[in-house]
């Protein structure tokens, strides 16, 4: 048309803008929440993004630096926060916003019992819940951390009604990592040492992760029950550590208790509620809830389950939430008891169930109220996760050459290693990494949670490895493939046999050992419980054969609940020697009633043979 001029088209400069400004991101921030934050067309910024050579789309996650680039070409400053941080400061605005004073309702402590292995942690644990947690661990020794809240019901005590969580958390060095956690999301700490044995070197630790936490302690003198008990000479050895009692003029809280006889527990407890009120320990039971995961584990009929100590505010069974880099919903949440729980207030532990994976234990758990959002974060999180792990396995440079040519003559023990829980895979997988020296170096190929699988037997077939399994067993299929394939299994229940096999294994000394041969199973149809005899399995025999001899093992989910000795082996009304695959049979396990129906009985005889160094 004549007389028309067209206008200007428009260019991006390549120009960077002054910095005139400062903005708040947070981790994994899309590309549309950047753009509002910058105060500029999303489409600029994409157009800035492909001159770069990064093809994006308005909803992609940049990471930090990226975004960090992009702000500053567009004239902003950026300071990183995490996303916990960001929902923090949302839930803070939102409580200023309806005028709420934030930590106001007083909540119960959290109070974490520390101490050396077989001081009676566990055991003063159950006086004060009239429970018996000890009789269920292996050798009587705590591996996982256990969260329970008590109520105070003795109505003489100036406490009366109060409410204490307790974390028991395992007592053997090996847990270093797991007992630091404890202490991290603890008020309190009651220090356990027994009169009889006095301080050693666990308790040192203990303290040192206490003082680590800026946490006050108190200790208990246990076991003064005892005949050579010497609570003084305890007093004393701590005093010389800086634990100076207040009878003796200093700041430390001692009570001398006997966990077997509950003597003075109540005592103990009024102790922990008066440190506790000098603490003012606050929350605010109407925000949306924050917490500490304290242990994870995969359970085969209800998938990934988390113990979660609720620190602030409210969860309630529906949230959704971001655990690390996992998310999920509430879909059931249950106390110690295993009672269903619809909310859970302020130093609430709980059971939750609705995690799309297994986060890992010390993660910060985050309600959030979009679930968009949550994916969002999590699958930014497990991205970033996946790329530092290739980076670091593919990274090459000439000093690891020189290494791997000094290392030609190290022989390399391969593992794999499954767990009951992620706590116990973890700290293991710390364990074995430090056992590594300059003649044997150990390499963990696959690390786990749940029963040893088929997948499991073939990598290590390939791989020629060894198989850890602490407190799960293999599944009926991976041991047969193991057995043909000749990979060797090896079996416990409690870390510092663990410990003390490899370390024999790899110095040539392992001593003879007694091998299981497996002899068959029979899964449970029926339980009977018969007046002066006890509870009877009904049973059909689904693999080889059961004798009356044999020595069984009970597995829930392929977790070994109990291992003992066939108490009696009936078919109909006659006792029998054996019955063999396809038969119905009753049967009784000694010294032990707790059997539910889906259980399996596994029978195997034991055989004692001369060790081959695995190394």
């Amino acid at each position: 048309m004549k007389g028309y001029t067209p206008p200007p088209r428009m260019v991006v400069s390549n120009e960077p803008l002054p910095i005139t400004r400062s903005i708040t991101i947070t981790e994994g921030i899309s590309v549309k929440d950047l753009a509002e934050k910058l105060e500029i067309r999303a489409k600029d910024l994409i157009s800035r993004l492909l001159s770069k050579g990064v093809f994006a789309t308005i909803n992609q996650t940049l990471d930090a630096e990226l975004a960090s680039e992009m702000a500053r070409f567009f004239g902003a400053d950026t300071n990183v926060i995490t996303f916990e941080e960001q929902t923090a400061k949302e839930i803070d605005a939102a409580a200023a916003a309806v005028e709420s004073v934030p930590e106001t309702g007083i909540r119960p402590p959290v109070v974490t019992i520390m101490g050396h292995v077989d001081h009676g942690k566990t055991t003063l644990l159950d006086s004060i819940r009239t429970t018996n947690v000890a009789g269920g661990e292996a050798g009587g020794i705590t591996q996982h951390i256990g969260a329970y809240k008590v109520r105070i019901s003795d109505k003489e005590s100036p406490a009366y009604g109060r409410e204490i969580v307790f974390l028991d958390t395992p007592g053997h060095e090996a847990f270093t990592r797991m007992r630091s956690r404890g202490a991290k999301a603890t008020d309190i700490v009651v220090l356990v040492v027994a009169a009889d044995d006095g301080v050693m070197p666990q308790t040192l630790e203990a303290i040192d992760h206490a003082h680590a936490a800026e946490v006050p302690i108190i200790v208990a003198v246990n076991k003064i029950d005892k005949p050579d008990a010497l609570p003084d000479r305890v007093k004393k050895q701590l005093a010389d550590r800086g634990l100076v009692p207040e009878e003796w003029g200093g700041k430390t809280v001692f009570v001398d208790v006997s966990a077997k006889k509950k003597t003075n527990l109540n005592l103990l407890m009024e102790m922990i509620c008066l440190v506790a009120d000098l603490g003012e320990l606050k929350a605010t039971p109407e925000r949306a809830a924050t917490g500490v995961v304290l242990e994870a584990k995969l359970d085969r009929g209800r998938g990934p389950v988390a113990t979660v100590l609720v620190q602030n505010g409210t969860l309630n069974a529906g949230d959704n939430f971001v655990v690390g880099n996992v998310y999920g919903k509430v879909r059931a949440m249950f106390d110690d008891r295993g009672a269903q729980l619809q909310t859970a207030p302020p130093s609430t532990p709980v059971e939750i169930i609705g995690i799309e994976a297994l986060p890992q234990a010390g993660d910060q758990f985050v309600v959030v109220s979009d679930r968009d959002k949550a994916r969002g974060i999590s699958e930014y999180r497990e991205q970033k996760s996946r790329e530092a792990a290739l980076a670091k396995s593919s990274r090459v440079s000439l000093e690891g050459l020189a290494e791997q040519i000094k290392a030609a003559g190290t022989k390399e023990l391969n593992v794999i290693l499954k767990g009951d829980v992620q706590g116990s895979v973890e700290v293991i997988t710390d364990l074995l990494t430090k056992l590594s020296n300059e003649k044997v170096r150990l390499k963990l190929l696959r690390s786990g949670v749940g029963a040893i699988t088929e997948t499991d037997v073939l990598l290590a077939s390939a791989s020629n490895a060894i198989i850890i399994g602490f407190n799960v067993r293999p599944e009926r299929k991976a041991q047969e493939i193991a057995e043909q394939e000749k990979v060797d299994i090896r079996l416990h229940s409690i870390i510092y046999e663990l410990q003390d096999e490899i370390k024999r294994a790899m110095s040539g000394l392992l001593e003879p050992t007694f091998k299981e041969h497996y002899q068959g199973r029979a899964e449970v149809l029926n339980v009977f419980r018969i007046p002066k005899v006890g509870t009877v399995a009904g049973c059909r025999v689904s693999d080889g054969l059961i004798k009356r001899d044999s020595e069984v093992r009970l597995l829930r989910d392929n977790a070994q609940v109990f291992k003992g000795k066939v108490g009696s082996l009936r078919r109909f009304k006659d006792d029998a020697s054996q019955v063999t695959n396809g038969m119905e049979c009753g049967i009784s396990i000694s010294n032990y009633s707790d059997i539910k129906v889906g259980d399996v009985i596994e029978a195997f005889v034991t055989e004692r043979i001369a060790a081959e160094v695995i190394a």
